[in-house]
């Protein structure tokens, strides 16, 4: 089986979809040049890894077929440039109110995600909370590993930052993650940043030290 093959025409089909909207398998089909049993396989594929969905469409004539639309999570798979359309926002805010302004939404943003997450750390001991923390950050993107040393401290390694752009000019978005770490981890922990992406690391690295 040709893995290489699969995975390009599974492409083609999302873009498909994308640039032309709900699709029947027949429809597909003559599109790809491929046969129908060839289509369907790689529809259930990518359904089985919810990035297409089903549904029944009656016809004025004929038995209903199905209609297959792409869902939120392929809509990930296409470019997107917000972080472009954020620091234009940004510039724009900072030169007619101010740096202090920008830093305030900053201030603010931080201030909603430890009232999002806080609920998650009630009654957890300090190991649980830090897990918790590693899955909160890599649900959100920053590919995080964790190591326990032998002290009992954690290394935190964030792989990957989704608002790097943003933060290599704005650094108080940094600042701002390391308190709201503080704050979700409670007073029991010492948290340290030792390398930050924003600033030429090759990840955002934090010490974790129960006090």
């Amino acid at each position: 089986m040709n893995h290489g093959a699969d995975v390009s025409t599974r492409k083609m089909i999302l873009t498909m979809l994308k640039t032309k909207g709900p699709l029947s398998v027949s429809e597909m089909t003559r599109e790809l040049g491929i046969t129908e049993m060839a289509v369907r396989r790689h529809l259930n594929t990518l359904e089985r890894d919810n990035l297409i969905a089903s549904e029944l469409v009656r016809q004025a004539m004929g038995r209903p077929m199905n209609q297959y639309s792409l869902t939120e999570h392929a809509e990930d798979l296409f470019p997107k440039k917000y972080q472009h359309l954020t620091l234009d926002l940004l510039e724009e805010l900072e030169s007619a109110l101010g740096e202090d302004k920008v830093n305030l939404l900053f201030e603010r943003r931080k201030q909603r995600l430890i009232r999002r997450y806080e609920n998650r750390m009630e009654g957890k001991s300090l190991v649980d909370r830090v897990l918790e923390l590693s899955d909160i950050q890599n649900a959100n993107g920053y590919m995080v590993e964790l190591e326990r040393k032998e002290d009992g401290s954690f290394l935190l390694n964030e792989h990957n930052c989704p608002i790097s752009q943003v933060a290599n000019q704005y650094n108080h978005a940094c600042s701002c993650e390391l308190e709201m770490f503080k704050s979700l981890l409670g007073k029991e922990a010492r948290v340290e940043r030792m390398e930050c992406l924003a600033k030429g690391g090759s990840k955002c690295a934090y010490v974790i030290q129960p006090k």
